[in-house]
């Protein structure tokens, strides 16, 4: 029997470009024939990532980083300040190379002796785990000059001890698959329940010096920038067996899931978030856990929302008919579902499953995921 977390939300923003493209305009979709505003998934994974601390200790956690050369050689220089760090670095070239697994030193147009970046490092980024970080630290440290950590122990440090990170989010290194890690996760691109195109915003600055001055008149500066505002459905799902497997301890999946829910409602990409301040939090929350298999109830939202009443409430009202019509159709029905809600959302809501405040949903959730598992 497999337990998974869904994690559904409807979460409304005001004018704000919290991920773009190219172009610098909101990202956007087709869906149900009318263009949405989209958010992808990498750019909440790492809105993700970035609240995790805030749930889990430092020491749970990793970096994704192409500059593994400068963490694990600076730590080792932690541990013995007087260490040959040049010797070091060629042994940690040397034992990564044993799985085709390329450290170099970059090479820019720009560069010279001077301002030469002093550290190998990867061709792509790559998570670690501060355990592995350590290991690999004094791994080298315990070499004899010119030695290679050998490829058995090299593959045990970043086969285990991975970071949370890590396992909810996967690791793929394309020239060494022995050290890629499934990821326990998906997060699906958040997409707007309506029809929404992006407007312009036309700004002026003034240059302070010359209006007191009153040498000129006229803006110091004019631009323009994309915005968007929007009610986005938001979906994520958690296997918590394959998190297990990643983590090689029950107990600390657990925890990892909590956590991994948490941060999915309180974070939010951060692009242009100076200029808009859109603080915003979920009106809706429903997390479910289930033992059958992970469902998103994007569906309910492939005919756009038109409403002279208010989005939200009428996003609420669709997403439970969503709800009720897959468990009435395919006979689907999670063993345990909360509704952390705002306002009216709630109440609509209500009848799905048990409500409770966010500042109790890691106690709540714990207790229904050991209850699923026995």
């Amino acid at each position: 029997m497999s337990i998974f977390i869904d994690l559904h939300a409807l979460h409304t923003v005001p004018p704000s470009n919290i991920n773009r493209d190219d172009t610098g305009a909101p990202k956007t979709a087709f869906y149900g024939g009318v263009q949405r505003h989209r958010v992808s998934s990498q750019a909440w994974k790492r809105a993700i990532r970035k609240v995790f601390p805030d749930y889990l200790d430092a020491d749970a956690l990793g970096e994704r980083t192409r500059r593994v050369g400068e963490l694990v050689l600076k730590r080792a220089q932690a541990i013995e300040p007087n260490v040959d760090i040049a010797e070091l670095e060629k042994s940690l070239v040397a034992s990564f190379a044993q799985f085709k697994w390329k450290l170099e030193a970059p090479k820019t147009k720009e560069e010279t002796e001077e301002n030469a970046y002093p550290y190998v490092r990867s061709s792509y980024l790559a998570f670690f785990s501060t355990r592995q970080i350590e290991k690999l630290a004094r791994a080298l440290l315990a070499l004899e000059p010119g030695g290679k950590i050998p490829k058995k122990e090299l593959e045990a440090i970043l086969d285990t001890e991975q970071s949370v990170d890590i396992a909810l989010f996967g690791r793929m290194i394309a020239d060494a698959p022995d050290f890629n890690v499934d990821a326990a996760a998906q997060v699906a691109h958040a997409i707007s329940v309506h029809e929404s195109t992006s407007e312009h915003d036309y700004y002026t600055a003034v240059d302070d010096v010359i209006e007191s001055s009153e040498e000129e008149t006229g803006a110091g500066m004019i631009g323009t920038i994309e915005f968007a505002s929007s009610t986005l459905y938001r979906y994520a799902t958690v296997h918590l067996d394959g998190l297990a497997e990643n983590l090689g301890d029950a107990t600390a999946a657990k925890q990892a899931a909590i956590a991994f829910a948490q941060a999915f409602i309180t974070s939010q990409p951060t692009g242009k978030q100076n200029t808009f301040a859109n603080q915003t939090l979920p009106e809706l929350v429903l997390i479910s856990v289930r033992t059958d298999r992970p469902i998103s109830y994007v569906n309910a939202f492939e005919e756009p929302i038109v409403s002279d009443s208010g989005r939200r409430k009428a996003a609420a009202e669709k997403l439970v008919d969503e709800v009720r019509a897959v468990e009435r159709g395919y006979g689907l029905t999670a063993k345990h579902t909360f509704v952390i809600g705002v306002g009216e959302t709630a109440s609509v809501a209500a009848e799905l499953g048990e409500a409770v405040p966010f500042t109790e949903i890691a106690d709540r959730l714990g207790a229904a995921l050991t209850a699923a598992g026995e």
